[in-house]
């Protein structure tokens, strides 16, 4: 039997995170992906999203949900799950999640193909996940804000398999958080 692993993908909207999350969770026998939006959706009543300039009640949502999805995470594993956490977790916000998942080791992907990138992707998908937030505005906050903590990855020439092959091969050395 495999011993669970934690994986934590995030990376801005349109980065690949939900697709290449699924990819990798199905490479295990006993695995779950758990897609931190899950806990934004929850809310019926009362939510107040993120904006460019968020309100503390946004903070605070925000702030429950990665709580959530931190001990949600922690459980799986503890149950014998192999578990893909993926979430839009960006800027000084990483270090505080961190903190929050009890699982050690664990993987830390950041997803982060150049800004073209993911604004060409973001136009041909479905959904719309930008709102009043541009790729560029999130991608700054990536590159700039954000604790150089992990494996980070530029997915742009691979396809999510090759991505996941390559999270596979590279996360024991560049990946793990202790």
């Amino acid at each position: 039997m495999q011993t669970p692993r934690l994986f934590v993908v995030t990376g801005i909207m349109a980065a690949g995170k939900s697709t290449v999350s699924q990819a990798l969770a199905e490479r295990f026998h006993r695995s779950v992906h758990l897609r931190g939006d899950l806990f934004r959706t929850a809310i019926v009543a009362g939510r107040d999203d993120m904006t460019p300039d968020p309100s503390d009640e946004a903070f605070a949502q925000l702030r429950l949900r990665y709580e959530l999805a931190a001990v949600t995470a922690d459980r799986y594993v503890a149950a014998g799950f192999t578990t893909v956490y993926q979430d839009n977790i960006l800027g000084p916000m990483l270090g505080e999640v961190l903190e929050l998942i009890q699982t050690r080791p664990l993987a830390l992907i950041v997803l982060a193909p150049p800004v073209v990138e993911v604004a060409r992707r973001e136009e041909s998908r479905d959904k719309t996940g930008y709102g009043d937030f541009s790729p560029t505005m999130l991608d700054q906050t990536l590159r700039q804000d954000t604790p150089r903590l992990g494996l980070w990855l530029d997915s742009s020439s691979l396809s999510p398999e090759e991505t996941v092959e390559e999270i596979l091969r590279r996360a024991p050395e560049e990946a793990l958080i202790p």
